[in-house]
Formats: structure tokens, C-alpha cells, sequence
């Protein structure tokens, strides 16, 4: 029955990778926030552990890995985005056990881009005022584990995207499986389809401009009227990520961890990576990894802002001896090119 389960849930999403991995289509999606990572562990493995992301930060990568905690888990995290652009992604994230094999999770993320000046034509160096768009997603999780070996995960996300005057707003699906095996549960393999949803189109009376007519009946008369411009729609970034992972236990609770992953792209090139974590006693952690992006020939997009390289760390500590609850930093660093890279840091609550 488990079997099953997997291969009928392994089939279907399979089924949907005939939409990835279309270069030709480079930059032609929209809301493309989805795809910054927030979370300070995953960013420091450039987000190639499908296989075995868990808790709170399984609802940006897969969903599935949500139900594999005890019990319950807050994260808050800061991400300064491609340093010295002043870029922030700024997510807050919480899950808890509904019942022994069920999870529920929500996640916020809010981009702040900071304060851009106002400009016209009649005055392009600045009218003095300022604004700032207002990028904002929110998403509803629920996974569910099977005798701790298979779990399967949905999430529904609303995508919002604001300026003064003009919004925009889409919903996505996000969907994973992950499995288990091994004695010590050291093999695991991941599949996830995430960003599939509902195209979206900016709307609002930033699109309304006055423009003059000339009055048919009256030769030479003129005068002002509204005229409202329609926006072109744009599709949402979806992509499918498949990963694994194998653990090679050194000690009680302490392991080295390797790790491949291959994400293909609805509108960019398709991805290959590799990554290595070690963890201590499941109290100190150090990781790194590296993903390349496949070229195409001919075409215009060769280079990545992301070299490649990224590396992270992270302390997870009971606050008293014995105790359940654990308090944790994370921190991450991702290479760019231009740029000072990119960095994460989270705060970590166990419960």
C-alpha cells in the first residue's frame, strides 16, 4: 500500500516536468520573489536538499519535509539579497503536529526594496517624494508522514505585488513527496513540483493617463479624456526539483551528509548541484555546496548572478539541560557575481 503510494505519487509529479526546462523562455515569468530562499540551512546547500529539508523551512523547498518534526518549530529570518543593491527578504515561519502523522504550517515573506524616488517626465531628477513596492506572499501547509517513511505535502500560497497605484495577485500549489529507507534512515529521496498556479495581470489606476481628443463635430475643438491601459498577464516560475541524500553515521547523533539535487525551470535553464553537511550531536553544523546552471548554445543567457558556491553554518541548543525546547541561529552566505553575495540568517524555536 506504502509502495503504491510513493509510485502513484512519484508518477504525478513526474507528469507535470514535461513543463520545465525551457530556456527560450529565460525572464519571461513574473513574481520572481517565490524563488529567493529565506531560510539560513537550505540557502547554505544553495537549496539542493529536497531529499531532506524539514520543518518550517520544507514549505520553500518541499513540502513535504514539513511533517518531520517532533513536534513544533518557529523561524524568523533575514535575507540581504545580492548585498549592496539594498534588497531584503524578511519571512517568519511557523508549524506544529496535527495528531501523531499530521503537520500544519504558515509562512509570510515580505521584499522590501527601501525607498525609491518619485520621478515624472517634467521632472525626471525626483519631485522630492519617495515610494516603495510592497512584494508580499503567504502560505498554508499540510503534510502528512506514513509509518515515518513516506511523506507527502500540499501548500497553497497567495502571491501579492503592490505599488502606489497598480496590484497584482495570483494564487500557486506547491506539492512533494519524500522517502525514507535504510536502517538508520540514511537514504532519502525527494520530488517536488512547486509555483504552479494562476497567471497574474497588474490592475489599478496607476494604468489611467489623461490624453486629449479632438471633437469630431467641432473642427479644432479639443479636450481631455481618461484613457486606461491594459496590462499583459505573466505566468508564475514553477519548476521541479528532484534530490538525494545518503547519511554516513560517524557517531550517536552525528553524521556526514551528501547530497545531489536537479531542478528543471519552466523559464530558465535547468540546474544540477551537489552538497555536504555535517552535524554534531544535532547541536553544531557546518555545510556547503555548489550548483551549475546548464548552458545552451546560442543562447543569451550564460552567466548567473550566483557563482555557484555557498556555505553556511548553524548551533542548535536546549534552553535547559534535558529540555525539548531548543533555540538555534543559522547563517549562510551565497556567492554572486557582480555584487557582495548573498546573505541568510534565521532564528530557530524547537518545541
Amino acid at each position: 500500500m506504502k509502495r503504491n503510494l510513493l509510485i502513484a505519487t512519484f508518477s504525478t509529479l513526474m507528469s507535470f516536468s514535461a513543463i520545465a526546462g525551457n530556456p527560450d523562455r529565460q525572464g519571461e515569468s513574473g513574481a520572481s520573489e517565490l524563488l529567493f530562499n529565506p531560510w539560513a540551512r537550505s540557502s547554505g546547500l544553495h537549496s539542493l536538499n529536497t531529499s531532506s529539508v524539514m520543518g518550517v523551512e520544507a514549505m520553500n523547498l518541499n513540502i513535504a519535509g514539513l511533517s518531520r518534526i517532533l513536534k513544533g518549530e518557529v523561524l524568523l529570518a533575514n535575507n540581504r539579497i545580492f548585498e549592496g543593491t539594498g534588497l531584503q527578504l524578511n519571512s517568519g515561519g511557523y508549524a506544529t503536529k496535527m495528531g501523531s502523522n499530521g503537520t500544519f504550517g504558515i509562512s509570510i515573506s515580505s521584499l522590501s526594496f527601501g525607498d525609491i524616488e518619485v520621478t515624472t517626465s517634467d521632472q525626471p531628477e525626483g519631485t522630492g517624494g519617495t515610494y516603495s513596492p510592497n512584494f508580499f506572499n503567504i502560505g498554508l501547509g499540510y503534510s502528512y508522514m506514513y509509518a515515518n517513511k513516506i511523506s507527502v505535502g500540499l501548500l497553497v500560497r497567495g502571491v501579492s505585488e503592490a505599488l502606489p497605484d497598480i496590484t497584482a495577485f495570483g494564487f500557486s500549489i506547491d506539492a512533494g513527496v519524500q522517502y525514507v529507507s535504510g536502517d538508520k534512515e540514511n537514504f532519502r529521496l525527494g520530488i517536488s513540483l512547486r509555483n504552479i498556479g494562476s497567471p497574474m495581470k497588474f490592475s489599478g489606476q496607476g494604468l489611467a493617463f489623461q490624453g486629449p481628443n479632438e471633437d469630431p463635430s467641432v473642427s479644432g475643438n479639443q479636450y481631455n479624456l481618461t484613457y486606461y491601459q491594459r496590462s499583459e498577464g505573466f505566468q508564475l516560475p514553477s519548476l521541479l526539483n528532484i534530490g538525494i541524500s545518503y547519511d554516513w553515521y560517524l557517531a550517536d547523533k552525528t553524521f556526514l551528509r551528501a547530497m545531489g539535487n536537479f531542478t528543471s525551470n519552466t523559464f530558465a535553464r535547468d540546474e544540477i548541484g551537489g552538497g555536504m553537511e555535517f552535524s554534531f550531536k544535532d547541536m553544531f553544523m557546518l555545510r556547503g555546496g555548489y550548483r551549475y546552471t546548464l548552458k545552451q548554445t546560442g543562447s543569451a543567457f550564460q552567466n548567473d548572478v550566483y557563482t555557484g558556491v555557498s556555505a553556511g553554518a548553524s548551533i542548535l541548543l536546549p534552553l535547559s539541560k534535558g529540555a525539548d525546547q531548543k533555540f538555534g541561529i543559522d547563517y549562510a552566505y551565497r556567492a554572486t557575481n557582480p555584487f557582495r553575495g548573498t546573505h541568510n540568517l534565521s532564528l530557530r524555536f524547537v518545541f
